[in-house]
């Protein structure tokens, strides 16, 4: 089992940005493709951005151009660095692997935009 913990989130204006951090627990975690996920009040879970273990990454279209995905697996971290921030990005966001492991999900970190 590995436990994932989010963190880096808080209040933006729009146009602002931030870095949030997905820290795992074990080293096992190089070998996992992640993903972003944010799930906005009233509405399901959402794919954001993802990257495989080999450092390929793929985008939401409503993020596209503006957060990059990246990850360092000697320090077992995730990384979204969201640029150009919208009120509507904001959400809880979580991280997890691809596939979805549902004993995985952590606390999330919460992002809200609004001036």
């Amino acid at each position: 089992q590995v436990q994932l913990v989010e963190s880096g989130g808080g209040l933006v204006q729009p146009g602002g940005s931030l870095r949030l951090s997905c820290a795992a627990s074990r080293s096992t975690f190089s070998i996992f493709d992640m993903a972003w996920y944010r799930q906005a009040p009233g509405t399901q879970r959402e794919f954001v951005a993802g990257i495989s273990s080999s450092h390929s990454t793929n985008y939401s279209d409503s993020v596209k151009g503006r957060f990059t995905i990246s990850r360092d697996n000697a320090q077992r971290t995730v990384y979204l660095q969201m640029n150009s921030l919208k009120p509507e990005d904001t959400a809880v966001y979580y991280c997890n692997k691809i596939p979805i492991a549902s004993g995985y999900w952590g606390q999330g970190t919460q992002v809200t935009v609004s001036s």
